[in-house]
């Protein structure tokens, strides 16, 4: 593992395809110009619109989602990761799928949401994710990857369960990606301390790209796309406006705080 430059993006999509790939695409851009080698796009970069019209046009979603993905990385040299886009198993229903890509444009890891977002909120907002979407069955993967580092997938709402991570951190994980399209009611009081927690009880760099701002009717999200060091420092942080977050990923700060705090050594019971 080498020290690199990573980025978390983020974006404000809506319910258009084109338009919102457009945006990813100017992001991707700007982050390999400042020097990304590992850029992450937020959960829902592709589509963020209401869940039977998503549902409805998965097929499309899926398919430009994953040849976008594709060609970016192949197009700009970078590792990529698609935070979050859904790829039909059904006519009623869809996995809500993070992949992985290589420089070459090659598949490196695939995750389909275990942990699924229906909430109630005091704000107005109802979410029904298990409406539309099947979760997955599988535990997240980590790809190791020579030059990036470990690293470890995850989608969102995943970050509420520590035991998700912790197993991420038992297959290694140097680096925990959480895109994300977090609430803005929740992520006020949420977002940054959950994420925070993840980096500190693991041990590990956090990658958390976001979306932001109003997506259709009173749908709107927190923001703050950050990158999180080992010790639960905040190296980089969005705000609330489109665009990145970058900071680089060291691995002599990763062994240095696993070795002033080495609670992954000390566990009993996972």
């Amino acid at each position: 593992m080498k020290s690199y430059l990573a980025a978390a993006i983020q974006m404000t999509s809506v319910p258009d395809l084109h338009q919102n790939l457009a945006q990813a695409e100017e992001l991707i851009d700007l982050a390999v110009r400042r020097g990304a080698e590992l850029i992450g796009l937020p959960e829902n970069f592709s589509f963020l619109g209401e869940e039977e019209e998503k549902i409805a046009q998965a097929p499309q979603i899926a398919q430009e989602s994953e040849l976008f993905l594709k060609t970016m990385a192949q197009r700009y040299q970078v590792t990529l990761l698609g935070g979050g886009f859904p790829i039909p198993v059904s006519e009623t229903q869809a996995y809500n799928t993070a992949l992985l890509i290589d420089p070459s444009g090659t598949e490196l890891a695939r995750y389909h949401k275990v942990h699924l977002f229906d909430v109630n909120l005091p704000d107005g907002n109802t979410y029904q994710e298990s409406s539309t979407v099947r979760a997955g069955s599988d535990l997240p993967p980590v790809y190791p990857s020579p030059d990036l580092g470990q690293l470890g997938l995850s989608v969102c709402y995943d970050v509420r369960f520590p035991e998700l991570y912790r197993h991420l951190s038992r297959q290694g994980a140097d680096v925990l990606f959480i895109p994300a399209a977090f609430t803005a009611y929740t992520g006020k009081d949420h977002w940054q301390v959950l994420l925070q927690a993840r980096a500190i009880e693991n041990t590990a760099y956090v990658i958390a790209p976001a979306q932001t701002g109003r997506h259709y009717g009173i749908r709107q999200s927190h923001g703050h796309a950050v990158i999180i060091d080992p010790w639960g420092t905040v190296i980089a942080d969005a705000g609330t406006k489109v665009g990145i977050a970058i900071a680089e990923i060291n691995p002599q700060r990763l062994e240095q705080v696993r070795g002033q705090m080495p609670s992954l050594q000390h566990r009993v019971f996972a």
